[in-house]
């Protein structure tokens, strides 16, 4: 265990399914990262309370969030799977990480920037304003190697880095500097009814993404109403063909045939048959997912026991941090 390196990746739970951009982007990959490295993967139910809060719809997401991880492989026998609340060093940290930062540091972060921007400062939380702070507490504690996260997330990574060597200068060395592990960018996933925009639920409306959780049968008929061209030749081209090259880029991503193979195989058929086929190699590499998943929403006792014993595990490796960290501040334990 010694030689492997520490990874930490986290996930908020604002939805009650992943959708297909979630797992190609990172969720695949954590899956595989768990071989070889020692993985803490965390639920962030509390970086959750700096949006719109409802307690019934927290809980319920937060439960179906760790059911799909485990159904897609993520594993509590090789992984560390918990929900941050149930660790309480992550808010004690938190407040440490935002005494070390700059207002002005802070004040750059672009998620804040952009959301306050959006609804007006008024509207927008303080705890939207810190959340970078509880962020590198999240990654912190558990004195992680690497983090695997999205090229979006790069800037939280350096503020992290910039606060442990900020710490560790001025009152011992304490923290590990983190690496980002960047995860590979992948097959890009775009919207089902608009394929020049990335697969996302920020729009609002739920027809143009794909959801784990969501039947067969919904799925299969969002790939056939999928918007695609006037033309009739399964072509990848992404500017002139932008629908037909998103369903290529599916249909290849969840059945490993290259898409110069899949031009080839649709070459004598038209849309229709082509989306027939993409929606049942969707439909069937998720589905024993999502029975999988809603089998153990099923038995709730199990499930939370899985999670309580990753937190179990969290805390004993947060509290090693936590009382560094309390000793070499001088704090009284």
């Amino acid at each position: 265990m010694s030689a492997q390196k520490r990874i930490l990746s986290g996930i908020q739970p604002t939805s009650e399914s992943f959708h297909l951009g979630n797992y190609v982007g990172a969720l695949k990959q954590w899956v595989a990262l768990q071989d070889g490295n020692d993985a803490f993967y965390c639920i962030v139910d509390l970086h959750a309370l700096s949006g719109e809060i409802d307690p019934t719809l927290l809980r319920k997401r937060t439960l179906a969030s760790a059911a799909q991880l485990i159904a897609m492989g993520i594993s509590p026998e090789k992984s560390t799977l918990f929900v941050q609340s149930q660790v309480p060093q992550h808010n004690q940290l938190g407040w440490i990480m935002e005494c070390m930062a700059g207002f002005g540091e802070a004040s750059r972060m672009t998620q804040f920037k952009d959301k306050s921007a959006k609804g007006g400062a008024d509207s927008a939380r303080v705890g939207l304003f810190t959340y970078p702070m509880l962020q590198a507490a999240d990654i912190l504690l558990y004195q992680a190697h690497q983090v695997p996260v999205g090229e979006d997330q790069r800037q939280h990574i350096e503020l992290t880095r910039d606060l442990a060597t900020r710490f560790n200068t001025r009152f011992g060395d304490t923290f590990r500097i983190p690496e980002g592990y960047i995860l590979k960018s992948g097959a890009k996933i775009y919207d089902l009814q608009d394929p020049t925009a990335k697969m996302s639920k920020s729009s609002g409306s739920t027809s143009e993404v794909l959801e784990i959780m969501d039947t067969p049968e919904s799925n299969a008929k969002k790939i056939k109403s999928a918007a695609t061209d006037a033309e009739r030749e399964v072509k990848f081209d992404e500017k002139a063909k932008p629908g037909i090259s998103n369903l290529l880029t599916i249909h290849s991503t969840f059945s490993g045939k290259s898409i110069a193979d899949l031009e080839v195989e649709f070459a004598d058929k038209g849309y229709g048959d082509f989306k027939a086929a993409v929606a049942e190699v969707v439909v069937e590499y998720f589905r024993p997912i999502r029975a999988k998943a809603l089998e153990l929403l099923e038995d709730e006792a199990h499930l939370l026991s899985i999670l309580h014993e990753g937190s179990r595990k969290a805390r004993e490796v947060a509290a090693e941090t936590i009382n560094a960290t309390y000793r070499n501040l001088g704090i009284v334990q």
